[in-house]
């Protein structure tokens, strides 16, 4: 960790005039928690008398667990009121011990959670001390410990409550210092948010903070873009504006390049934009009151569908996730209904591979249950789902198709009949229809050798209205083919409908390597770079190394030349900063149908 440097003083600039609220604010929240320390000047001791007489790291090392709690107690409740260069290297101890024990109660009930609160409040209110030693650190530590120690544990949680640490918190949300100390804050409210114990407090400024978060959501990527990730190239090309050098350090820890920094900003930013959005399901969880609230920025609701989390936090369900929540309620059902970019962002989910998929499909059935909702939704919806309706299992649903059909009725009675009608069936009219549809599937497959494809697609067509629908396997295959058709013929949706019914036919779901490959170069067609991305993506991490079944699929360790330039190609069209900037010079060209997958399955 370096030397403070100078160009950090913009930081500390932008505080200035905060300074008298942010004491004010301390002291009501304290009074509230019937604490009997503050900063109010006539209870306000001497730095001397408070200044701690023992050493931290000498406190940690000491055996006796009673000495050594008191010697910490002493040490926290010293340390807000005195100015040593160590305390950056205690608050950068204390966090990497509440990242590795989070569960610990020591360090908690000696006081180390009402400490990192005034020491946010000390930053926020006295730039100079923010300026000297390499104290402009120490926010981000000090808000960090506290969402640490609050990740589990709601007796931690309630400390934290207690020591008045959401005025300090909601401080940084609000952009007293930069977006590095956002990040953390709003990964610590959301923590407090989450414990029945302790969400009554954070709710109480909920009028505040529910926007706050929403704007941050919707800001976050661009403020981080124009803060950080481009003034890369202004320093290399103009020589002016320079990274913020304590944002490196923090990035980094110290030990890396402009390039892993760049890489660490978009992770950091994408943390940033999927905590708000977890600090907003929260409170719509909780009650549906707050949907009122979320739900009357339609311009937030636009932006909603768009926030995805990105590769490098693709754990978070992001937007999806509180779009689920908000489709719970009368309130929320109508406002996504009448946002039009999310309903079609919620079909292209339904019908991905990504890993939240199924939350997609969710939103749509829960529209779709809304009488008044499903006039609007369902003739963008039906489509979608239609593909999905032989879905059997996903994730932990099982039967999902059937709800599918279930739901769509009556726009899907011909497959009900089709259903009840080969029920009825005699084992005899089974084979012979089975033994047609092998007959189509042939002649359908010397016919695109011909290079006809047009006669081609018609027989796979007539192959599937014949095949059982109890033979998966043999479906899968034609909907495929017939895909490869529509592809060539540059049906791009058609070639996506019948890619996902055999990617929906597949065992496991969503594993079949050429329907994925063929969804990919269609979704590319489409302009659609994330939905492509993700579908390469799931070929080369599941369907291409995994282990299939049968002695033709064996797991391969060749990614094919094709599928890895259609990667490199999504990769920067779909990646987070590209709604706000140019990630990359060079725009990558829409491509033509690629071969190399191996020969057809036919």
């Amino acid at each position: 960790m370096g030397l403070f440097s100078t160009s950090d003083n913009k930081v500390i600039g932008r505080m200035n005039k905060s300074k008298r609220s942010i004491v004010q604010q301390l002291e009501e929240e304290e009074r509230e928690v019937e604490e009997e320390q503050d900063f109010d000047e006539e209870g306000e001791e001497s730095e001397e008398e408070k200044s701690p007489s023992i050493c931290f790291f000498c406190a940690m090392e000491e055996p006796d667990p009673r000495l050594r709690r008191e010697a910490l107690t002493a040490f926290f409740s010293g340390m807000p009121y005195s100015d040593d260069e160590s305390h950056v290297l205690v608050m950068s101890g204390l966090w990497s011990m509440a990242m590795i024990r989070p569960d610990d109660p020591e360090l908690p009930s000696a006081g180390v959670l009402r400490c990192s609160a005034l020491l946010i409040s000390k930053a926020l209110a006295d730039p100079s001390w923010l300026g000297c030693h390499q104290n402009i650190y120490i926010p981000y530590y000090a808000a960090h410990i506290l969402g640490s120690y609050t990740i589990r544990l709601p007796s931690l949680a309630h400390l934290a409550i207690s020591a008045g640490a959401i005025v300090p918190l909601l401080s940084l949300l609000r952009g007293a210092m930069s977006w590095i100390e956002q990040r953390v804050a709003v990964r610590a409210l959301g923590h407090l948010a989450s414990f029945d114990e302790t969400f009554p407090a954070v709710a109480r400024h909920g009028n505040e903070l529910v926007p706050l978060a929403m704007r941050v959501a919707a800001t976050c990527l661009r403020t981080v873009y124009e803060d950080f990730i481009a003034v890369e190239t202004l320093q290399q090309n103009k020589g002016g504006k320079m990274r913020r050098k304590y944002q490196r350090e923090l990035l980094t820890r110290g030990l890396g390049n402009g390039e892993m920094e760049t890489r660490k900003a978009e992770e950091w930013a994408s943390q940033l934009q999927c905590w708000s959005i977890y600090l907003l399901g929260c409170f719509a969880w909780r009650d549906a009151a707050w949907h009122c609230l979320i739900c009357k920025d339609e311009a937030f609701l636009k932006d909603l569908c768009n926030m995805w989390g990105g590769v490098a936090n693709g754990d978070s369900p992001a937007g999806v996730g509180l779009m689920r929540i908000l489709c719970r309620s009368e309130l929320g059902r109508k406002a996504v209904s009448d946002c039009a970019d999310a309903i079609e962002s919620l079909c292209n989910l339904a019908r991905s591979t990504d890993d939240w998929q199924y939350m997609g499909i969710d939103c749509l059935l829960l529209l779709l249950d809304d009488p008044a909702a499903r006039r609007r939704v369902l003739p963008f919806a039906a489509p979608c789902l239609a593909d999905l309706i032989e879905l059997r299992k996903l994730g932990k649903r099982t039967n999902l198709g059937d709800v599918i059909l279930k739901s769509l009725w009556p726009e899907v009675k011909e497959m009900w009949e089709r259903r009840r009608m080969e029920e009825r069936m005699s084992e005899d009219e089974t084979a012979a229809r089975r033994e047609a549809a092998t007959g189509k599937k042939k002649e359908g497959n010397r016919r695109f050798w011909a290079g006809e494809v047009n006669e081609a697609m018609e027989k796979y067509g007539e192959a599937l209205r014949l095949c059982p629908l109890k033979r998966k396997n043999e479906r899968m295959v034609l909907y495929s083919n017939r895909a490869q058709c529509q592809l060539l013929l540059g049906d791009a949706d058609a070639a996506i409908s019948d890619a996902t019914r055999a990617l929906s036919l597949s065992t496991p779901v969503n594993s079949h390597r050429k329907s994925l490959w063929r969804r990919a170069q269609a979704y590319d067609m489409k302009g659609m770079a994330k939905e492509s991305m993700i579908d390469c993506l799931t070929l080369v991490n599941g369907a291409w190394f995994g282990v299939g079944r049968g002695k033709k699929k064996k797991k391969s360790n060749n990614v094919p030349y094709s599928v890895a330039r259609m990667i490199s190609k999504q990769i920067s069209r779909a990646g987070l900063f590209a709604a706000v900037g140019e990630f990359t010079k060079e725009k990558a060209a829409e491509g033509s149908v690629e071969f190399g997958m191996g020969e057809e399955e036919r």
